[in-house]
């Protein structure tokens, strides 16, 4: 027989998520791949599996070498099954090496639906949903903030807690009236969903913040001109390394786009002018 290799999704929060075609195949499987084997034990005693397949360690420190292990493994005949500690391996978890390899040598790769909090929290934001974009955690760098406000896309980013507090901050004084959510605990017991601009979220979330977060942003409104802010924003920029001063720039390309002046300064400075 050969072997395959079958992506299993993982409940994100509630247990009660995992699906039958998931626990089937974690039956059924010689290896589990997994990025915490203590984790993925207790998942195997919720789900009543016994006896219990061999569980190997496969996280982003070792990635690379037991991807290459394991592939030799279905090239045996073996049937490898590949979780994270929650959700859809390979989305911001490890996989991708893995399902590469299994691709190159035309071997069997076989992906089942489940869980993934990626979609839970753009349908919860109530945020549009006919383009969006996952952008992996949110960029620290202003500059790479600028960027995702630009997008005429609903943009989902994961968050840390620790920094949530600072990236709201940051990013409603670069869009202080863009629409945003913040999912915070998805399916699990303490599930949140906070909506509004992100001067508001920045206001709400201060100080101590617990939990899973991830982040909707709704796109950038496309101007007048039909322009989105993000390249009125670097136009601004290129004239004030030309040489021009940024709050009359600012009235330039506000005139021209039908931007606020005050969010363009805003944006290219990260201050607000003064009156």
């Amino acid at each position: 027989m050969p072997g395959k290799l079958t992506i299993c999704p993982t409940p994100i929060g509630n247990m009660d998520d995992v699906t039958k075609r998931v626990r089937d195949s974690l039956l059924m499987a010689d290896y589990i791949a997994c990025e915490d084997t203590r984790r993925t034990g207790k998942l195997l005693e919720r789900l009543e599996i016994r006896p219990r397949p061999r569980l190997v360690s496969y996280h982003e420190g070792n990635e690379a070498s037991r991807a290459v292990e394991l592939v030799k493994r279905i090239e045996r005949g073996e049937r490898v099954a590949l979780v994270s500690d929650a959700g859809m391996p390979g989305i911001s978890d490890p996989g991708y090496r893995i399902v590469r390899e299994v691709i190159d040598r035309g071997l069997e790769l076989v992906v089942l639906p489940g869980p993934s909090v990626v979609p839970v929290a753009l349908v919860a934001s109530g945020l549009p949903t006919d383009r969006w974009r996952f952008e992996g955690f949110l960029p620290k760098r202003s500059g790479e903030m600028e960027r995702v406000l630009s997008s005429g896309e609903t943009v989902i980013a994961f968050e840390s807690p620790k920094r949530l507090t600072d990236s709201l901050a940051a990013l409603a004084a670069l869009a202080p009236d863009r629409e945003a959510a913040v999912c915070r605990e998805m399916t699990k017991v303490h599930e949140e969903v906070t909506r509004g601009t992100l001067a508001e979220l920045a206001l709400r979330y201060r100080g101590d913040i617990r939990g899973e977060i991830v982040l909707v942003i709704g796109p950038a409104e496309a101007t007048g001109h039909g322009h989105e802010i993000g390249f009125a924003v670097e136009a601004l920029r290129r004239l004030v390394q030309a040489g021009a001063r940024p709050r009359a720039a600012a009235t330039v390309v506000a005139s021209l786009t039908g931007t606020r002046a005050n969010d363009l300064y805003t944006a290219l400075t990260g201050r607000r002018p003064r009156r």
